[in-house]
């Protein structure tokens, strides 16, 4: 009985090898000893469309080849990716640190007027929502979820929203239906927020 199981184990073992690390060669580095074909001839008279390669194999030096990274496995005969570095936890978090760069006046790509500014995104909100009290606007709404608020600005509705890209931020006004907000309006805004910025 137990040669029988001992047999049965072992049959499965090897017949499940070609899907296993046990393999001998499963032929994912064939690729590096592939030869050039010469284009496929028809017999002469043969009316053909013209042949192109839909996916051309490009010419490599034997130079690059040589110098180029192996990915196969200790004993060379399988294709195996390397694994990552090992992630290094960096202790000082940069969006922890409440240092907050200059802002600058900047436009987007529809010359629409941003104020561009590095650091905290809780830190640029605290700023801005202080410089918007020194400027004694009034604040109509602010977003619970969002670094968003709508002011009233002579006697219209304007959206004031913070959007983050790493550790850029970008100031703009919007109108209430979330497009960009008159040019000359949004640029005479942020130039006054820019201007009493907390430093």
């Amino acid at each position: 009985m137990q040669l029988r199981t001992g047999l049965t184990l072992a049959l499965s073992v090897f017949s499940l090898a070609g899907c296993s690390h046990l393999a001998i060669n499963n032929g994912s580095l064939d690729y590096k000893y592939t030869t050039t074909l010469e284009p496929l001839k028809y017999p002469e008279g043969a009316l053909v469309r013209p042949v192109t390669p839909l996916y051309p194999a490009p010419l490599v030096e034997p130079m690059a080849l040589q110098n180029a990274p192996n990915y196969s496995n200790a004993r060379g005969n399988r294709f195996e990716m390397p694994r990552p570095n090992a992630a290094q936890i960096n202790n000082t978090v940069s969006e922890q640190n409440d240092t907050v760069g200059r802002p600058q006046l900047v436009t987007d790509g529809n010359q629409n007027p941003l104020l561009k500014i590095e650091g905290n995104s809780a830190t640029i909100w605290q700023y801005t929502l202080a410089t918007l009290s020194s400027l004694n606007y009034t604040i109509v709404g602010q977003s619970k979820n969002g670094y968003e608020v709508t002011l009233k600005l002579d006697n219209q509705t304007y959206v004031l929203r913070l959007t983050s890209v790493g550790s850029s931020h970008n100031l703009a006004v919007f109108n209430v239906d979330n497009s960009f907000a008159e040019r000359e309006k949004a640029a005479e805004l942020l130039a006054q927020i820019y201007q009493n910025w907390p430093a």
